[in-house]
């Protein structure tokens, strides 16, 4: 956001002890229903929201250690590698699927665009070294509002 000449900030939201869905377990390599830690964010660019995510952790993965809360205790706001490192998980890589579809009604009235503006949806997995996912995420962005840019590491 900086470099943007934006001031960039968040507000999340988290929720303990929440069943997985069927989606988010399949994503997760666990059974539905089973418990996670789900936060809610908004991304904001001064002031004003640009990208909603919400994230799911296994709860048996984090139950019991600081930082169970990504954004509470010592480690908040860390980022999942740095949060995982802390309780001895190496995260390895990540998986990141975007597809581009329509806002829904909530995801428009948050981010203040048209219901069924064009939004990019990304569906982001961070796995451990082990190959265990440890982290997934929703992310929206609305595609008027931003141009995504990968950049691709090349270890030779």
């Amino acid at each position: 956001m900086k470099a943007l000449g934006k001031q960039g900030d968040w507000e999340s939201r988290t929720d303990a002890k929440v069943p997985a869905p069927a989606d988010i377990a399949a994503r997760l390599g666990i059974d539905e229903g089973a418990l996670c830690v789900r936060t809610s964010y908004e991304f904001l660019a001064d002031g004003r929201p640009v990208q909603l995510s919400t994230s799911w952790e296994p709860y048996e993965l984090t139950a019991g250690t600081l930082v169970v809360l990504p954004e509470g205790g010592p480690h908040a706001g860390a980022g999942v590698v740095n949060r995982m490192a802390a309780i001895g998980i190496t995260v390895s890589h990540a998986v990141e699927q975007p597809e581009p579809r329509q806002a829904t009604a909530e995801e428009a009235s948050l981010l203040g665009i048209q219901k069924a503006a064009l939004v990019t949806h990304i569906r982001r997995t961070y796995y451990s070294d082990q190959g265990r996912p440890v982290e997934t995420a929703d992310i929206i962005v609305p595609a008027a509002h931003c141009e995504i840019v990968y950049e691709i590491p090349i270890n030779r």
